[in-house]
């Protein structure tokens, strides 16, 4: 193989792992049968959601390298109803990004060790050196959310969270941290035919637990502790944003220019980059590897 053709080759393998993320997609329009009535439309608008999210995945990643010059902290918190979108957002956002400087943290519940400490303690940990960013899949607004909807919290808890959230919030930003905070929105009957796919998509159904089912019951308990949790919290200094994302592909888009709109950035200067010619020594040979090494060429 040509060295053009292996560069192409490369490319091609990227492309592809691009693709592999929309499976989902694909798979959830099967399921349901939508087969669409004009192909070429929908091939058409499937190439203009690739070409814009190559574009905006290429500012986010002059984003992270002036985040790294400058050495800011940046937090981004994906907040919003189970299967709205939150998963396949993050994985844009962080998918070409340097996963040393760029982490996603997605907590699992409180041990009784973690219970029993400050409510942020075990979040503080977690939170960006200079140079970082750190996208939160959830937060400490688990307790204005499941936590209190689930009874898994008491209600002076909820009340003494909703006190100390806004001076938690504004300690951080006038440390220097940029906070962005961002509410997936999706309606009744989305959640309902999201849930019916996950349900129905063996590739999907780990994604169900008996909390996602019990969430769907509760709809207006949510809203309501939504609601209040928005009006308590939106503060200027870290406001919310909501996403419409009954669409998740524009969702998508819609989240991560405007993430890019929040800081300003432009580029950072760098040396050319030459690869050095590789040291040879007269007498080295490589040792032969055994067959029974080898992955099978099943393929």
């Amino acid at each position: 193989m040509t060295s053009r053709a292996r560069i192409e080759a490369e490319i091609a393998d990227d492309f592809d792992e691009e693709l592999e993320l929309e499976l989902d997609d694909e798979r959830l329009a099967a399921l349901v049968g939508d087969l669409s009535k004009n192909p070429e439309s929908s091939t058409q608008q499937r190439a203009t959601y690739f070409k814009e999210l190559f574009r905006l995945q290429r500012e986010l990643v002059r984003l992270q390298d002036w985040v790294a010059h400058k050495k800011l902290k940046v937090i981004v918190l994906f907040e919003g109803r189970d299967a709205a979108g939150k998963g396949g957002a993050i994985k844009r956002v962080a998918q070409r990004l340097n996963p040393r400087s760029c982490r996603i943290v997605a907590l699992p519940a409180p041990t009784e060790r973690e219970r029993s400490q400050w409510y942020f303690q075990r979040y503080v940990q977690h939170l960006p050196a200079g140079g970082e960013i750190v996208l939160f899949d959830r937060s400490w607004y688990n307790r204005a959310g499941v936590e209190r909807v689930m009874g898994f919290c008491t209600e002076d808890e909820v009340q003494e969270f909703f006190r100390s959230v806004p001076k938690f919030e504004r300690m951080l930003v006038r440390s220097g941290t940029i906070l962005i905070k961002y509410w997936f929105s999706i309606t009744d009957d989305e959640q309902h035919l999201r849930f019916q796919m996950r349900i129905h998509d063996p590739l999907k159904q780990w994604k169900l637990s008996p909390m996602d089912l019990e969430s769907r019951k509760r709809w207006e308990d949510y809203t309501r502790a939504k609601e209040e949790m928005i009006e308590r919290t939106h503060i200027s200094e870290a406001p919310w944003w909501i996403v419409q994302a009954v669409d998740k592909k524009t969702a998508r888009l819609n989240m991560i220019q405007h993430l890019l709109s929040q800081i300003s950035y432009g580029d950072v200067p760098h040396e050319p980059v030459v690869l050095p010619d590789r040291m040879r020594a007269p007498d080295f040979t490589p040792k032969p590897i055994p067959e029974s090494m080898f992955v099978p060429k099943v393929y």
